[in-house]
């Protein structure tokens, strides 16, 4: 195997943008191929050829047709030529997964964060990718997601759940892996994904919005989320949803993130009630319909078609994605949703395409995977 078809890179621009087209919609033909591109076929063929020679696309056995000529041979990528490890760091453990480079999950795991020291950290996800090196030898390279806001995709300028300010860790991490290493807030991780792999593929505009221990909320314009210093730093502690709701411990009332985190809605009910509760238990009770249940799931359904409804007529978005561990709450309370997010809009405005997104951890594992998937692709981090 030559250099070349060892590391794929670098590509050319051009070359980047034919790749990117087949990984998240192929298999192509190539005349869609340019027609997508705006490319004659001379030179789609002077793009692709280095492609094809690399092994990053392959041209698929030619479909049988009626009519006359050559058939078509399709391009695609070879999805499980490279494998990548994606990491989501929560505050007490860590869920990990391997993807082909079209982000299929083909293996995962979930082990306890036992230590909140960078060095601890970095050396756990050193062992659990030498774990998946095991079976996947061709690991290709590491994405890691984390909460809070971070820096040139490797440092992490802040994560409250860990105490960390200004930490290296994709420095920290390749030093002990030998891997391409990239490091991101989970939120845009998560959006990265979905526009590349999931419901936001194909849409120009869409917006994400995450409902877990924390509330986050992404923009993707032209395909890409749109980046700022801001992303991570907790917009659902400032967001006012309410200004007469439920207080926070920081003394913040009625905030998305006091309405809809999940600690803040087991809070309430723990409150209410004197009995502590997950949230899996608020939301049975609440279907069930137990009152202090219905009426902190009702509050935060109410809150969440507020949430949406302003998106909504601010951001304009073709789509709005639901993702975290949250979701559950539209199993309960999805009417509920829906009339509020009527009610805060305009009689004849369009109704919001709402879907959700991935629910669990390794969800935003896979996410994090994308991040060096596109590192792969783009042949460096994206900006």
């Amino acid at each position: 195997m030559t250099a070349l078809e060892e590391n794929w890179l670098p590509l050319s621009p051009g070359e980047r943008a034919v790749a990117i087209e087949v990984l998240t919609h192929g298999p192509l033909s190539r005349g869609e191929l340019a027609r997508r591109l705006g490319l004659s076929a001379g030179s789609l063929t002077r793009l692709t050829k280095p492609l094809t020679e690399s092994g990053l696309l392959v041209a698929e056995p030619a479909a049988a047709t009626a009519g006359q000529g050559r058939p078509a041979q399709p391009l695609d990528v070879v999805a499980d030529s490279r494998h990548f490890a994606g990491f989501k760091i929560a505050a007490d453990a860590v869920y990990g997964v391997v993807t082909t480079l079209r982000s299929e999950v083909v293996t995962r795991c979930a082990v306890p964060l036992d230590t909140h020291e960078p060095d601890g950290v970095a050396a756990l996800l050193a062992a659990l990718t030498r774990e998946f090196a095991a079976s996947y030898p061709r690991l290709a390279g590491i994405g890691v997601g984390i909460a809070g806001p971070t820096r040139a995709r490797g440092v992490v300028v802040a994560n409250t759940f860990l105490g960390w300010a200004d930490v290296p860790l994709a420095d920290l991490v390749r030093a002990r892996t030998g891997l391409p290493v990239v490091v991101d807030n989970d939120v845009t991780a998560l959006a990265e994904a979905e526009a590349w792999f999931g419901g936001g593929r194909g849409l120009d505009r869409f917006a994400l919005l995450t409902i877990g221990a924390g509330i986050g909320y992404a923009l993707v314009v032209g395909g890409r989320p749109v980046r700022t210093g801001d992303a991570g730093r907790g917009i659902g502690r400032r967001w006012i949803v309410d200004p007469y709701g439920p207080l926070t411990p920081d003394g913040e009332r009625g905030t998305a993130g006091a309405l809809l985190g999940i600690p803040a809605i087991c809070r309430q009910v723990h409150a209410a009630t004197g009995q502590p509760a997950t949230y899996p238990e608020v939301l049975a009770r609440a279907a069930a319909g137990e009152p202090v249940a219905s009426r902190v799931i009702g509050e935060a359904a109410r809150a969440l078609g507020v949430m949406v409804a302003q998106i909504a007529e601010l951001a304009l978005p073709q789509k709005i994605l639901l993702a975290g561990e949250g979701v559950g709450l539209l199993d309960v309370a999805g009417d509920t949703v829906a009339a509020t997010i009527r009610a805060r809009r305009h009689p004849d405005a369009d109704p919001v395409p709402l879907e959700t997104g991935p629910h669990d951890f390794h969800g935003w594992a896979r996410g994090a995977a994308v991040l060096a998937i596109q590192v792969l692709v783009l042949g460096a981090a994206t900006p």
